[in-house]
């Protein structure tokens, strides 16, 4: 039946060429345009490999603007200190406690490390809690061409500390080196920004999703890419790379 009155969107950019130029101009794109140079790294810095080293050492050793995405999970106690549950050391929280610690202003090292080596529209996934995400973490980008630009929450499926509610989230913080964009960089768009996976924690304490950040690796890089992550811990990231067919870049202090 034919429906009177009803425009197609070809009958409609025929007569109004200005305005649907919102339809066909917009945000989203499932192609990525942007490709990453050729990597060359020294004999050390071995790719695909659990390296120990200092992340520092390795970010310095990564020509800049060369990746086009990182992943950085800070290991910092500064919410149990500042909290004082009382359990640090004990049960669950052992392992965690034991965990080199970084400072407000090596965290900001990392981070500017990272800015150097991301390509322009690059990203950068940084783990956070729910602490630093109330607090604030702006003095960590401080000095960097990094914009936040998204954020998802990680739902754990299980328990963690609170003196009130119960923390059962992690937060993924998505940020973009400038020029920031979407269409031609970012090339999925069904990764809900409420993620659901459970973990192994018995791997290690700070083990995160590895379906999601094999999903944000696919999301905002092309196969053969390489990803980085120079704080690995479990070398989860080196794992979600693998799955998308990517090469890592990536190092521990405790290897």
């Amino acid at each position: 039946m034919e429906r009177k009155g009803v425009e197609t969107i070809k009958e409609a950019s025929k007569r109004f060429p200005e305005t649907m130029d919102m339809f066909t101009n917009n945000v989203f794109s499932t192609e990525r345009v942007i490709q990453a140079p050729p990597l060359d790294l020294p004999d050390f810095l071995k790719p695909n490999t659990r390296l120990k080293m200092d992340g520092l050492k390795c970010l310095s050793h990564v020509p800049n603007e060369s990746v086009p995405v990182a992943f950085f999970d800070p290991q910092y106690r500064g919410v149990l200190d500042k909290m004082n549950y009382g359990n640090e050391g004990k049960s669950r929280e052992k392992r965690r406690c034991a965990l080199r610690q970084m400072t407000e202003e090596l965290i900001g090292k990392f981070i500017q490390g990272i800015n150097n080596v991301l390509n322009p529209s690059g990203h950068l996934f940084l783990w956070i809690d729910k602490f630093h995400l109330c607090q604030g973490f702006g003095t960590w980008i401080d000095g960097t061409q990094l914009d936040v630009v998204d954020l998802i929450v990680w739902d754990k499926e299980r328990f963690g500390m609170g003196y009130r509610s119960r923390r059962v989230s992690e937060y993924c913080m998505v940020l973009q080196k400038q020029p920031r964009r979407a269409k031609g960089v970012w090339k999925i768009h069904n990764i809900r920004d409420v993620w659901r996976e459970r973990t192994d924690t018995k791997e290690h304490p700070h083990q995160k999703p590895l379906k999601l950040q094999a999903e944000l690796i696919a999301a905002v890089s092309n196969e053969g890419d390489y990803v980085i992550d120079p704080a690995a811990g479990s070398f989860s990231v080196m794992y979600a790379a693998h799955m998308q067919n990517r090469h890592f870049i990536g190092c521990d202090l405790e290897g």
